[in-house]
């Protein structure tokens, strides 16, 4: 299936790109999403005329998660969790628990939007990342105390 998209994708490619793609995907996710419309010369002739206006929407829309970048990698977390020995944390600190967190400062962000190499599991000074759009990823520093006993 080819389309043409309408907004950048990651991994697939920026606005106006010509991609050839699975149907599924395409079908599924890429047309009901409005992140593309099939490659045909109607829709090739429509996209030429709202190109401009794509793109600066896209430049919008990249420039207001820069910004907001910047504000959440100054953040500084701090939470309190029972530990088993002092180091090591009984369960651990995931994805839904930090976007929870993030949340609480004043920003929207859904669990899919945190990038962990692996859950938190350990006291002591942690970060993870957000992806808030496909080229911007803000690093956040969490840090982890024991609970008193």
């Amino acid at each position: 299936m080819e389309l043409i998209l309408l907004e950048r994708v990651e991994g697939l490619g920026n606005v106006g790109d010509e991609v050839k793609v699975r149907a599924g995907y395409g079908r599924n996710f890429l047309l009901p999403q409005q992140k593309a419309v099939p490659a045909n010369a109607g829709n090739r002739k429509v996209f030429e005329r709202r190109r401009s206006v794509l793109e600066e929407q896209q430049r919008n829309v990249l420039e207001t998660a820069q910004v907001a970048a910047e504000k959440m990698s100054a953040l500084d977390l701090t939470v309190t969790r029972a530990t088993s020995d002092g180091t090591h944390l009984y369960g651990s600190i995931g994805a839904n628990e930090l976007a929870e967190l993030v949340n609480l400062e004043g920003f929207d962000v859904a669990r899919r939007d945190i990038l962990q190499d692996e859950p938190i599991k350990a006291v002591g000074d942690q970060t993870f990342r957000v992806r808030l759009h496909p080229d911007v990823v803000a690093t956040i520093k969490i840090v982890v105390e024991a609970e008193a006993t």
